[in-house]
């Protein structure tokens, strides 16, 4: 990813500061410089797709163009898999999910954390 480059947590707030620690996972905290943006954002409460505007309204008080080239992460990809896609759906073209997610990062070692 470039410099340019936007991380994106979606994990909750609890993930993201560090304050929720899964056992699976040896570190707890998040990738450094990522911005959060809770998953569920994108849903409205029947579990659709929200709004497109009011998504982009949000996304964009975070930094987020679709122009960005932006990293998804999650746990293990599945909350970052539903971000994608809406990212994806709403034109965000390089925004790309990060699979292994918190659940890979947090096990090397060599990869910065940003603790809480």
């Amino acid at each position: 990813m470039s410099q340019s480059g936007l991380v994106l947590d979606v994990r909750s707030r609890e993930e993201y500061d560090g304050s929720e620690k899964r056992e699976c996972c040896p570190r707890s905290g998040r990738v450094p410089g990522s911005v959060w943006f809770e998953w569920t954002n994108f849903l409205d409460e029947r579990g659709g797709f929200r709004n497109r505007r009011s998504i982009e309204k949000q996304l964009r008080s975070k930094g987020l163009r679709p122009g960005s080239e932006i990293a998804v992460y999650c746990h293990r990809g599945a909350r970052a898999a539903v971000a994608f896609y809406a990212l994806r759906s709403m034109g965000y073209n390089r925004a790309r999910n990060y699979v292994g997610s918190w659940h890979e990062w947090s096990s090397k070692k060599n990869l910065p954390v940003e603790p809480s």
